[in-house]
């Protein structure tokens, strides 16, 4: 609440009478029982007081702020757990370390959580006093003139021809037509004063910023609590439909039940990716056809950086692709053992992509290969590597393993990563598409061709409305709160008792602002001018001349 910025003395009922005087007789000692509270109960109070002012509202909101910068700078799970799993494999110290203090996945993490909900209430508390206050400040009155006009930041004084009840009902009248807050009071000696202020909206501009900023933090707690967040890679020619088992990885709302989720699905129709001369990407997109409801048409929809598709209260971002080569493993029994298109994992802007084929189904060993996708192969001393990430020379650079590949040991397995504990390596080769590795004691992998995947991120997010409407009362709230500009103003217009022949009134103006007196100098001095310029006041006489606005007398 703005502080109170009319010049007032001191109240009568404050000041002690005449015959009090001074004394050194010592003053009587209260019990130290009496009006104290029990130590828990105070201890509460000044910590609630503590947490709900504002200088611990902007601590916090600080700490929230910084909080966020390491899922600014680090990989986040909920977006694209690829990159995750890339730094961890990459990063064999700090990965682990960042991942246990929820680095990984900051914004679901217990100590985001906390530095949030005490960021709510804090701004709860703060602002409920301050919105008590205001509301009784608009309904208060003006205060009144203060006793020396001429000792305000910007004042005046002229001589009027009209009677003191006369001019002031003038200038109230201008000055309620401007939207000022007036109120007139009879004074001593036949004196009339009067009082204005504006700028209300100022403080009330605040109040909606932090009332916002408040309802802005519930939508997304909302969100948080109601909405989901799945990624799920789907290849060129595949399907997805919205339920828990189609996604690689699912993070639901604390109240989210996985058998209410919408029932919507896509196809991947067709990946289009392309590429400035230097590598760097310059568009990709993904055409889908996709059904809201399961008896529902069929309709496309092309998937773009920042074009969602929008589908059942939810939205599939596109974020991210790769190359998925397709093998075909013939077993030493001569038989079809794999017929499939494997995702590999770029590991560098040049798309070169681990590939991991795990073939359990061969006899009378199982199989496995591991290497590397190169979209565009050239050869370098180190091995095989990519030159640009366009599919212009695709190669893949295998090593065949062959044993026992654990899966029957009931210990889940990521089909990105291959365990060689119990395998042994048998062969390695580059391939191209269309030719054949054959391993020794019968059987071989053909590379037979390339299709593209890509991961999509479905996001359902019911506070996301409640954080619009918020943001735009953060907006308006702001400009009011730097725009307006809060003053008041003071009129007195006394009898001149016969000081003129010419004059029967002698008026006094003052000014006074918060805040930019520059600025409310010149408007002072224009409404003034007004003033005089609608005739409220007469010519002002010589001995009693106007001086400039932003004088004292």
């Amino acid at each position: 609440m703005a502080s109170d910025l009319t010049t007032r003395g001191p109240d009568t009922a404050d000041i002690e009478p005449e015959d009090a005087g001074l004394s050194t007789a010592p003053v009587p000692v209260q019990p130290a029982s009496a009006g104290r509270r029990p130590a828990p109960a105070a201890a509460l109070r000044r910590a609630w007081r503590q947490l709900t002012s504002m200088r611990t509202a902007l601590l916090l909101l600080f700490l929230l702020a910084l909080a966020a910068v390491p899922g600014s700078l680090l990989p986040q799970r909920g977006l694209n757990p690829i990159k995750v799993t890339r730094y961890l494999a990459s990063h064999r110290t700090l990965g682990p370390l960042f991942d246990r203090f929820g680095l990984f996945d900051v914004f679901a993490a217990p100590w985001f959580a906390a530095v949030y909900l005490l960021l709510v209430i804090s701004l709860a508390g703060c602002l409920v006093p301050r919105i008590r206050l205001h509301l009784a400040a608009l309904r208060a009155a003006p205060p009144p003139a203060p006793r020396n006009l001429g000792r305000l930041p910007v004042s005046t004084r002229w001589t009027s021809a009209a009677e003191p009840a006369e001019a002031v009902a003038a200038a109230q009248s201008r000055l309620g037509s401007a939207r000022w807050r007036v109120l007139t009071r009879p004074g001593p000696d036949g004196a009339v004063t009067l009082s204005a202020e504006k700028g209300y909206l100022r403080e009330t501009g605040n109040l909606v910023f932090h009332v916002s900023l408040l309802v802005l933090l519930t939508g997304v707690a909302l969100g948080g609590i109601f909405g989901y967040k799945g990624t799920v890679l789907v290849q060129q020619g595949a399907g997805f439909a919205n339920t828990i088992g189609q996604y690689d990885t699912f993070k639901p709302g604390r109240l989210v039940s996985a058998s209410r989720l919408a029932p919507f699905g896509f196809t991947l129709e067709q990946f289009r990716a392309s590429y400035q001369p230097n590598g760097a990407a310059r568009t990709f997109d993904a055409t889908v056809s996709y059904r809201s409801k399961p008896d529902a048409a069929p309709r496309r929809y092309d998937v773009r950086v920042n074009h969602p598709l929008p589908v059942a209260g939810a939205k599939v971002y596109l974020i991210g692709h790769g190359y998925a080569p397709h093998f075909v493993v013939t077993d030493g029994a001569g038989n079809t053992a794999f017929d499939a298109s494997v995702p590999c994992l770029p590991q560098d802007d040049k798309f070169k992509s681990l590939c991991t084929v795990k073939v359990p189904d061969a006899q009378p060993d199982q199989l496995a290969f591991s290497g590397f996708f190169t979209p565009t192969t050239v050869s370098t001393p180190t091995g095989f590597e990519s030159d640009y990430p366009a599919p212009l020379a695709p190669g893949v650079t295998l090593l065949a393993y062959r044993g026992d590949l654990g899966l029957d040991s009931g210990i889940p397995q990521s089909v990105y990563t291959l365990d060689t504990q119990r395998l042994q390596p048998v062969s390695s080769q580059f391939l191209r598409p269309g030719e054949t590795m054959a391993l020794p004691g019968g059987g071989s992998l053909r590379f037979t061709g390339l299709t593209e995947w890509a991961t999509f991120q479905v996001t359902s997010d019911p506070g996301r409305s409640t954080a619009l409407v918020a943001s735009i009362g953060i907006v308006v709230g702001l400009l009011l709160s730097l725009r307006v500009r809060r003053r008041r103003l003071w009129m007195r217009a006394t009898p001149a008792g016969g000081l003129s022949a010419d004059a029967a009134t002698v008026v006094e103006l003052g000014g006074l602002a918060r805040s930019d007196a520059a600025t409310f100098a010149t408007e002072f001095a224009a409404l003034a001018g007004e003033l005089e310029a609608e005739r409220v006041c007469a010519d002002s006489s010589d001995d009693v001349p106007m001086p400039p606005a932003g004088s004292k007398e």
